[in-house]
């Protein structure tokens, strides 16, 4: 039996579906756990190596596994919602990345001490200083590489987001315009309105200030030149050095206007832009 063109077309868009929803997001996540654990706990000793003579399955070690990384990615869930919201939305960098890691350990260790005293008294036992410390260095070094592999996907989607697909909304009166990063030269302020040049040289007004757009786009792309003008990077076509260690910027042909046909960054603001620019 055949598939016509039109089953196939819906195969494909239920597919494409799943794909893209939380069910597959969480399965993903779940795939990566359980494969973590079956690896972590088939190399905790000799009895669980796969090719040993007196192998048995670690049930309890995985088992336990599952429900401790069930609880890191929980911390690791929560504030990675926090940093993307906060950070991750506007600027994925290094240092951002690095603070998410290191928030989200601190939290883990936070978590160890407590959970520890907890299983030793429903185990009724007790387990000395020195070997609670090696086991939460293990739980750590076991989290940054399970959190790596958690979101290393999501972090990377979210960089490219903020660099070339993220939009903005565009308020001017009663209309609304969204528009791509990549299709926007600059905005400038003029006569205390701030207008939107695009890349092909049209201009659109805003109910925003500068402050408030400086607020909410990318640092990456952007960058406030002075009070009058925020430039896109692509934008910029030359870069000038004048007198008193200041710098001239000139657009693009294609973009420029009359109002920002000179635009000039302070020596106090050039180091800045030039880390930003290079």
């Amino acid at each position: 039996m055949s598939t016509t063109p039109s089953n196939k077309n819906t195969v494909q868009t239920i597919w494409d579906k799943f794909i893209h929803s939380s069910t597959w997001y969480w399965l993903q996540k779940a795939f990566v756990l359980t494969i973590f654990s079956l690896v972590v706990n088939h190399l905790a000793s000799r009895d669980s190596f796969p090719d040993s003579e007196s192998y048995r399955f670690p049930i309890e070690g995985f088992l336990s596994s599952i429900v401790l990384c069930i609880l890191i990615g929980i911390i690791a869930h929560l504030n990675f919602n926090f940093y993307k919201k906060k950070y991750f939305s506007k600027q994925v960098e290094i240092i951002t990345i690095v603070r998410y890691m290191a928030s989200t350990l601190g939290y883990i260790t936070i978590m160890y001490f407590p959970v520890n005293i907890i299983f030793n008294i429903v185990a009724g036992a007790q387990t000395e200083f020195y070997y609670l410390l090696i086991g939460l260095l293990i739980t750590l070094l076991l989290s940054f590489i399970l959190i790596g592999l958690w979101y290393a996907q999501d972090i990377y989607n979210l960089y490219k987001l903020s660099i070339k697909d993220a939009e903005i909304t565009i308020e001017s009166g009663a209309k609304i315009t969204k528009l791509t990063y990549e299709n926007i030269a600059c905005f400038y302020s003029e006569n205390k309105i701030v207008y939107t040049l695009q890349s092909d040289g049209t201009t659109i007004n805003t109910d925003f200030t500068l402050n408030e757009l400086e607020e909410k786009i990318n640092d990456q792309l952007f960058f406030r030149a002075n009070r009058q003008i925020i430039i896109h990077k692509d934008a910029v076509n030359q870069i000038e050095k004048i007198e008193n260690g200041k710098l001239r910027i000139r657009l693009k042909k294609s973009i420029v206007n009359d109002a920002i046909a000179e635009i000039n960054i302070s020596r106090y603001k050039r180091k800045a832009f030039m880390s930003w620019f290079q």
